[in-house]
């Protein structure tokens, strides 16, 4: 079978859907022209296994696979594992899950940094032999303390003009695993004056008597991230190399490395990281979130986790679209979640079937309905596309409806039940309110209405026009469930801005979350774990993990109201 092309079509688009070509496209268009790589495009995705995916990784899976799948080129899943007192199995299971889930496919492609333990260590070697890179005694805050500042230049280590065999034997014990974490480092040779802090001696090697989740015990010394990314993006013959703007300083460093060893050497680019209004996406404030118990894990639905977006409902269709229209730039920028809410609705909008629940019930007699009686409505599952199907749903004498449809004394223009007006139960009946009925302390109890049993299908017999159309669900039939009602996490658009003494998680949201207890249709509660349905004239949910026979659970995806829209009419 030949496989679904997830990218086919990901050129950068403008708000407003108009294809533009974006800087880093037009880079490999000139390479190509030019003949550079003869002509390849081969790009990678390269995750730290240290954490799970989230909606900046996102635009890089779609970047990097995007980019590849328009090339006809090819694009690696790598994981670079430097650092295993971070990382972890479940991080790798996790990120592999997302990938794939976002419409990523690598293929036999699947590399780690790990697999070039040996070859990195090789690398290293050779700079030593070439005079580039030192062993140094130096504690990390003494080097931190010498490397200077912007405006002055760094002091030069005391261990920094030792020889070559010299240095090849301190490294070769390091390795070897005869001095403690801390004791020494291997640093590269290249200017304690630079202007480019990052080119002030970094440190290449470190020594980390820890089990790694591949190699176990075999190293106890481990290449940083700088050293290991190059030269990794160099042995898998990564043509373009493409990083966010925080690594456009390590590029001088990248460039170094490479050609001092004079091997391959790709090309890095740099695009801006996305920044969303109302969401951090640091990695730390994640971690922090999740381990304080301010959300209920890494994929609860408020987090901007690709584990999270996917229990609430978000599909990657939508995601692949945010990714598209907000396209590449050199430059950050904060991009408005109502953009996110837009694409989710956009495409949820064409794809999700239609069903009925009730959120806030409030229960109806009609008086004129044999109490015994039960007459079932084949009703699409889709209004405007029969290939959705349809389904069976049933009514009968007593019925909820949302409480918010009810006014006892209605403002103007309020087109839903009052006492002596009519609307249209959805595919049903014309129902009339009659009475409303209060308990002793005033709580609205029921309301007593009729039908007009002419009505059948919710069509006037003749002819009045009846405005309000409201949803309802058989009393007798119903399926009591949980619904949680999702928003953004935090109240203000940057969480991260505080004053002094506050934190990001000052600006948390209390109601973030609110759990309902709704009415369904049948059918509605037999619908699969994690399809996501509307809820007529109520949004979008999806059905959770949580959700057992007997009590199923929903999550709120997004709203009906489209936020974006209105924001773009207004500007």
């Amino acid at each position: 079978m030949e496989k679904q092309d997830h990218f086919a079509n990901t050129t950068a688009t403008a708000a407003n859907g108009s294809e533009s070509t974006d800087f880093i496209r037009t880079r490999i268009l000139a390479d190509n022209a030019s003949g550079r790589f003869q002509g390849q495009v081969h790009t990678r995705f390269p995750p730290e296994p240290n954490g799970y995916l989230h909606l900046g990784h996102a635009k890089s899976i779609c970047l990097n696979f995007g980019v590849a799948r328009e090339f006809g080129g090819k694009c690696n899943l790598r994981f670079d594992d430097t650092n295993p007192v971070k990382e972890d199995m479940e991080y790798v299971n996790a990120i592999r899950e997302d990938v794939r889930w976002l419409g990523g496919d690598w293929d036999d492609r699947e590399f780690y940094a790990s697999n070039y333990f040996e070859a990195l260590y090789t690398y290293a070697e050779a700079l030593i032999e070439k005079g580039a890179a030192y062993v140094d005694d130096l504690s990390a805050d003494e080097i931190r303390a010498m490397r200077g500042t912007l405006t002055e230049p760094g002091q030069e280590s005391p261990y920094r003009n030792r020889s070559v065999e010299e240095n090849l034997d301190l490294f070769r014990r390091m390795r070897k695993g005869e001095f403690p974490d801390g004791a020494r480092v291997l640093r590269a040779k290249i200017d304690m004056a630079s202007p480019n802090i990052v080119m002030r001696d970094p440190t290449l090697y470190r020594i980390r008597h820890t089990s790694h989740q591949r190699t176990g015990d075999t190293w106890c010394i481990y290449p940083l991230y700088d050293f290991a990314h190059c030269l990794s993006d160099s042995l898998e013959g990564i043509t373009h190399s493409l990083c966010t703007l925080e690594f456009v300083n390590n590029r001088e460093l990248y460039d170094w490395v490479l050609d001092t060893l004079g091997v391959y050497h790709p090309q890095q680019i740099e695009f801006a990281r996305l920044n969303l209004t109302y969401t951090v996406l640091s990695k730390r404030k994640l971690i922090t979130l999740v381990k304080e118990g301010y959300v209920r894990g890494w994929d609860d639905p408020r987090l901007p986790t690709l584990q999270g977006l996917r229990r609430r409902g978000v599909p990657p269709e939508a995601l692949r679209d945010f990714c598209r229209r907000i396209g590449m730039a050199r430059a950050d920028s904060t991009v408005e979640y109502a953009l996110l809410e837009f694409c989710i609705r956009e495409y949820l909008n064409a794809h999700a079937p239609r069903l009925m629940a009730v959120l806030d019930p409030i229960h109806v007699v009609i008086e004129n309905y044999p109490e015994d009686q039960t007459e079932y409505f084949d009703l699409p599952l889709y209004p405007e596309d029969d290939s959705f199907g349809t389904r069976k749903v049933p009514f009968c004498r007593d019925l909820w409806i949302e409480r918010d449809d009810f006014r006892a004394e209605p403002p103007k223009k309020f087109h839903r039940l009052y006492p002596g007006n009519e609307v249209r139960l959805r595919y049903a009946y014309l129902l009339t309110c009659r009475e409303a009925v209060y308990g002793e302390s005033g709580e609205l109890l029921e309301l007593r209405c009729t039908i007009d049993p002419q009505s059948r299908g919710g069509q006037s017999p003749d002819g009045r026009k009846v405005k309000g159309t409201i949803h309802w669900v058989s009393m007798r039939h119903a399926k009591a469930c949980e619904v949680r009602l999702y928003d953004q996490l935090f109240a203000v658009p940057d969480p991260e801005n505080v004053p002094e003494g506050k934190t990001f998680l000052d600006n948390i949201a209390p109601s973030s979350m609110t759990c309902v207890s709704a009415m369904l249709e049948p059918a509605l509660a037999e619908r699969p774990t994690g399809e996501c349905v509307q809820f007529e004239r109520v949004g979008y949910f999806c059905k959770d993990k949580d959700s057992t026979p007997d009590h199923p659970v929903f999550n709120r995806t997004a709203t009906l109201r489209d936020s974006w829209a209105k924001m773009e009419k207004k500007s």
